[in-house]
């Protein structure tokens, strides 16, 4: 288990049930660097990765 899987664990029992847009998602991600700019190429690489999830190309 990697040590984000805790973090991931927690989202999914605190707020598994709910539904999100990505309209949702991306302000909350835009937030997290706001505050935490150390974060900025991982959530950018993440953002894009979830964007791009569905190109058969890559």
């Amino acid at each position: 288990m990697y040590f984000t899987d805790r973090g991931i664990e927690e989202l999914a029992d605190r707020r598994g049930e709910e539904e999100v847009t990505f309209d949702w998602l991306a302000d909350r991600l835009r937030e997290f660097v706001d505050l935490n700019p150390e974060f900025e190429i991982p959530v950018e690489r993440l953002a894009t990765w979830l964007a791009r999830l569905d190109d058969e190309d890559e």
